[in-house]
């Protein structure tokens, strides 16, 4: 099976934010609008993060400095 290559952010909308799974399925990162960066990430998606990968985004502790 081959798969084309796409812009990550040309296949989101101005408001959409985008996870970032690495190939051992843990969550390496959440791409975020960038006039939203200084808020909460949206309840829905906080939970499926809490849900899916054991890590809340809205807390600080575990922001990445990296």
């Amino acid at each position: 099976m081959s798969h084309k290559n796409v812009n990550f952010e040309k296949t989101l909308s101005d408001d959409d934010y985008g996870l970032i799974v690495g190939e051992d399925g843990t969550l390496k990162g959440i791409w975020v609008p960038r006039h939203k960066e200084h808020m909460e990430i949206p309840e829905e998606i906080a939970n499926l993060c809490i849900t899916k990968f054991n890590l809340d985004p809205n807390d600080e502790l575990n922001y990445s400095t990296t």
